[in-house]
């Protein structure tokens, strides 16, 4: 199943790894100065990044570019990282993507609300370039 349905999407065999090489990884927050912040990090380690504002546009770009990773921000307008990492979840073609959920809320309702949707790991903001490193380590295919 996917979000998305016009000659944009990509087939699971153009998946990421297999186009060209790189991990890809989505990351997902509303805050444009963490989505650059981000990219800076990870881009200079080659990975493919992509990036999207709010879930709604995340769930567009995990169609169209087949992510090995995903980074979710909880806080964000509209579809909230927690309804956005359930849909991801939910989807048997994604559900084995890991979800890692980004937040300045650190207490333990919250990382077990990210868990009960089916996050994979919870990173509490503000995050330093090594843990984000060590995150995609260990959670990309």
């Amino acid at each position: 199943m996917n979000w998305e349905t016009d000659s944009t999407a990509a087939t699971a065999s153009e998946g990421a790894m297999g186009r060209n090489g790189k991990i890809c990884i989505l990351f997902v927050d509303d805050s444009a100065t963490i989505r650059r912040s981000a990219e800076t990090m990870l881009a200079g380690q080659g990975c493919e990044i992509v990036t999207a504002e709010n879930g709604f546009e995340a769930l567009s770009k995990i169609s169209r570019h087949q992510p090995d990773l995903i980074f979710v921000d909880i806080m964000m307008p509209r579809l909230d990282g927690y309804q956005t990492t359930a849909i991801i979840k939910n989807n048997v073609e994604y559900q084995d993507t890991p979800v890692i959920m980004l937040t300045s809320k650190d207490g333990l309702f919250d990382k077990a609300r990210g868990r009960v949707v089916g996050s994979d790991l919870y990173l509490t903001k503000p995050f330093t370039r090594d843990e984000l490193l060590t995150a995609v380590e260990q959670h990309a295919a």
